[in-house]
């Protein structure tokens, strides 16, 4: 079978679970704890898909991936993937839990990237300006990056806007070399 298929298909278990027993949010965190291990700890994958270790190691294992104080619930569905034998498709799980989660509470990402790191206010202010555009609520990241030299770079669902000092001197490079 198909991983998308399955980890969606779970995906939407645990979310329905969550949402009944109204520990949504929590789950959500843990899910996005559990992928972001994923990707910070490349041999967790290894670790987890040898067939040598113990379920019991395994399930140890991934409820530390899952935070300090994982819910019942995430406890339960981690204990039910290896059950099923499936523990190789868990972070493919927590990423469509993770999707499917924002798609029901219309959370959008937002990304704001500056030259220099702006205020609490600025970036709050631009937070606003993106949920009255989307009506919905947003997860905002920031990063500076100094060779944009000024200005800004706001991207959020598919927009993207670049008011970045570089980019506009590059405007001016290519209508000058036209």
């Amino acid at each position: 079978m198909d991983i998308g298929v399955i980890s969606m298909r779970y995906a939407r278990a645990l979310l329905k679970s969550a949402t009944d027993a109204k520990q949504e949010d929590t789950v959500y965190q843990e899910m996005m704890t559990v992928a972001k291990s994923y990707i910070d700890v490349p041999a967790l994958r290894q670790t987890i898909d040898n067939p040598m270790l113990s379920k019991d190691k395994k399930e140890a294992l991934l409820q530390v991936a899952a935070g300090e104080q994982p819910s019942a619930l995430t406890k339960s569905f981690i204990s039910l993937v290896l059950k099923e034998d499936r523990e190789n498709m868990i972070q493919f799980m927590a990423n469509s839990y993770i999707t499917l989660y924002r798609k029901q509470k219309n959370v959008i990402r937002g990304k704001l990237i500056t030259a220099a790191r702006v205020s609490v206010a600025t970036e709050q202010k631009m937070r606003q300006m993106v949920e009255s555009k989307t009506n919905g609520t947003v997860e905002f990241e920031t990063e500076v990056n100094p060779d944009i030299i000024g200005g800004f770079i706001l991207e959020y669902d598919t927009f993207r806007m670049d008011a970045s000092v570089k980019s506009k001197l590059n405007n001016i490079l290519n209508t000058l070399k036209k």
